[in-house]
């Protein structure tokens, strides 16, 4: 059974500062990103604080909220519980009285443009890469229909990459998304295409300059530079701002009887004409102006490139500026065929996991661990934010020590001169972006791999050298605090470590599953559920009785061991008064594990229309440094169910007037 976010969801809308103050969110691969009309009303203390929640970040003109691999799920919770609608977009002003600087802006623009189609980016890259590499092989021919149709399923998208960023453009500069799909497909129109290597030359724009362009056509008179445009970033976008202004603009003046056929077509006659005559050349242009210039520093040295780049990525992935490389590989593709520079990043990744794994290996706080294990096994496919925002980056000195793996993975990339020809996908489903359709050697290739497992080594070995200090000092720290607080109070903790065994026969299920939000969420501690399949509800361990309810419907005990245990048989059968529960014990009862507690009416409750799944809850959950259900499906009364983890026993002394840990 699907998890349950709700609870999660509604924490972080309150904390985020209610429905209210939110904008707009959206989703990327491990992330809530929030537009808020006012930052210093969300909580980012209680935020980061939630179970669930990995950290908080604030780049790019967002309110990001590091989520983890089940973003998707809790971003479909935040949704219906916010009432957002649009695609996770409401309607919103925003914009005119932001206060968020130019840069953050821009990054904030880039990275909403592609983070909607990384998907589908991420699908096709990794479908051409390997149609490419098994025809590198001679695998499969290029002339057969399953090549065709393969290459056809993965290049499609970037073939007409100008169609879905008219979409995704459209959608930041608020106008009609399907007008922004449309000026895409006019640009990849195949008539514009084949023009542009039109025979038929009227003239060269800037002859003599690297931009020399010919004169293929004119409209009404004018000289249009035809250009391909498949495949390109630029042109579209900077085309659809421009058609934005000229409908925002149109929808003032013309009458709103007429608005919905008429608008549109004064904003395309208008825009995609200057498209073609301005923009898409001037923009064609800048691309290829940015491009030389990458392509001059990777020209100087590929390895002292691929030292620099590979160190800053992963703060750049920080800040939201990496769109702004990604931007430009996609215009140097278009240019040139093939990209260099973020080829250098694409083993940064092992280097984040290399160091994550050390971390595993000499963390001693159980949450960290567990972080951690996630992150790795995320940051094996390429995806870094979880073991970025959740382990290095909150410790400083391990993202330190990533970034120097980093740094070597790129110059190793750089030293063996590989390039990717198409827009890869992340960690090793990135390695086909780097296969020549032409054909040509596999040794970058080679060196791509050796450069990934080069980081992941150095990674590993830093941290174990030179960051194991770091990794506990946080956790280290609370727990001198706690032993400080024990001193002070001349008390040890009163909790052991034990197990409970199940009261009932049924099926055991994890808590998130129960029907009621007050124990699903946890609210009340940490615990089990059964569904029994008999009446007879036994005590799970040897203690004493400290609640009891006229109802019958639930009963409290506390254990010898210390555990405070809440058992209360099915949802709402308060309400029944009594009717089907038989309580055998009293308050300050003594009882042995496995008496007999209640005796309830499964068939009577049911009948009644209530639920008789019953959550065992460990109340002072808080005592323990971990509570795990060691059992699912069918059990038997008395079958271990439950393992109450207490925390290590501290031995204190005072130093100096210093509370020390032994």
């Amino acid at each position: 059974m699907a998890k349950n976010y709700d609870q999660l969801a509604k924490t972080i809308i309150q904390d985020v500062g209610g429905k209210d103050n939110v904008n707009s969110v959206i989703h990327c691969a491990t992330r809530l990103r929030f537009k808020l009309k006012d930052e210093k009303k969300a909580d980012d203390d209680a935020l980061k604080d939630t179970d669930g929640v990995v950290t908080v970040v604030k780049a790019g003109g967002q309110y990001q909220v590091v989520i983890g691999n089940e973003v998707a799920d809790v971003y479909d919770a935040v949704l219906k519980e916010g009432g957002f609608s649009g695609g996770g977009q409401v309607p919103d002003d925003y914009g005119e009285d932001d206060n968020s600087s130019f840069v953050d802006k821009a990054v904030a623009l880039i990275s909403g443009i592609f983070t909607d189609i990384l998907a589908p980016l991420s699908a096709g890259g990794i479908i051409k890469g390997l149609v490419v590499s098994v025809a590198a092989m001679g695998w499969l021919s290029k002339t057969s229909g399953a090549y065709q149709i393969l290459y056809a399923i993965g290049d499609s998208i970037f073939y007409f990459l100008p169609i879905f960023l008219g979409v995704t453009s459209a959608r930041r500069f608020h106008m009609n998304q399907f007008i922004g799909l449309a000026i895409g497909a006019v640009l990849t129109y195949p008539t514009m295409v084949a023009l542009a290597s039109s025979k038929t030359v009227l003239g060269t724009l800037f002859s003599g300059t690297p931009f020399a362009s010919e004169i293929h056509t004119t409209f009404f008179g004018i000289p249009v530079v035809t250009m391909n445009y498949t495949s390109t970033v630029l042109p579209v976008i900077f085309t659809v701002w421009f058609a934005s202004i000229i409908e925002h603009w149109a929808k003032k003046w013309i009458p709103t009887v007429v608005q919905m056929f008429l608008f549109p077509v004064v904003t395309m006659i208008i825009a995609l004409p200057v498209a073609f005559i301005v923009i898409g050349p001037v923009m064609t242009w800048v691309g290829d102006a940015i491009g030389a210039v990458m392509q001059s520093v990777y020209n100087f040295s590929p390895i002292v490139a691929g030292l620099i780049v590979g160190a800053l990525w992963q703060v750049l992935v920080i800040f939201g500026v990496h769109w702004g490389i990604v931007a430009v590989a996609t215009a140097d593709m278009s240019a040139l065929g093939y990209d260099p520079i973020l080829a250098l990043t694409l083993m940064v990744c092992y280097a984040q996991v290399g160091v994550v794994l050390a971390i595993i290996k000499q963390t001693k706080d159980k949450k960290l661990k567990d972080t951690a294990i996630g992150a790795f096994f995320s940051g094996i496919f390429g995806v870094t934010e979880p073991a970025i925002y959740g382990v290095t980056l909150p410790r400083k000195t391990p993202f330190i020590l990533s970034c120097i793996g980093g740094a070597i993975s790129g110059a190793i990339i750089g030293g063996f001169h590989a390039v990717i020809y198409i827009l890869p996908s992340m960690g090793f489903f990135a390695i086909p972006a780097f296969v020549n359709p032409k054909g040509g050697s596999m040794t970058p290739i080679i060196g791509v791999i050796i450069a990934g497992v080069v980081a992941f080594i150095v990674g590993f070995a830093l941290q174990m050298l030179f960051g194991k200090k770091s990794v506990d000092a946080e956790y280290n720290e609370k727990q001198s605090k706690k032993a400080e607080e024990r001193a002070a109070l001349n008390v040890t903790p009163q909790v052991a470590t034990t197990s409970l065994v199940s009261p009932e026969d049924g099926v055991a299920m994890p808590l998130s599953e129960v029907k009621d939000d007050v124990f699903s969420s946890g609210a009340m501690g940490k615990g089990i559920a059964i569904e029994p399949s008999t009446g007879i509800l036994h005590a799970p361990a040897d203690g004493k009785i400290i609640m009891t309810f006229k109802t019958g419907h639930a009963i409290g005990m506390k254990t010898n061991d210390g555990a405070e245990v809440l058992m209360h048989i099915g949802m709402d059968t308060v309400n029944l008064q009594g009717k089907g529960f038989k309580t055998l014990v009293k308050k300050d009862q003594a009882v042995k594990a496995g008496d007999e507690l209640v005796k309830f009416d499964i068939d009577a409750i049911k009948k009644a229309g209530y639920s008789v799944t019953t959550p065992i809850v460990i109340t002072n959950s808080k005592d323990y440094e971990d509570i795990k259900q060691i059992a699912t499906g069918e059990v038997k009364a008395g079958q271990k169910v439950l393992s109450l983890i207490a925390p290590e026993k501290q031995n204190v002394t005072t130093v100096n007037g210093q509370v020390q840990l032994n």
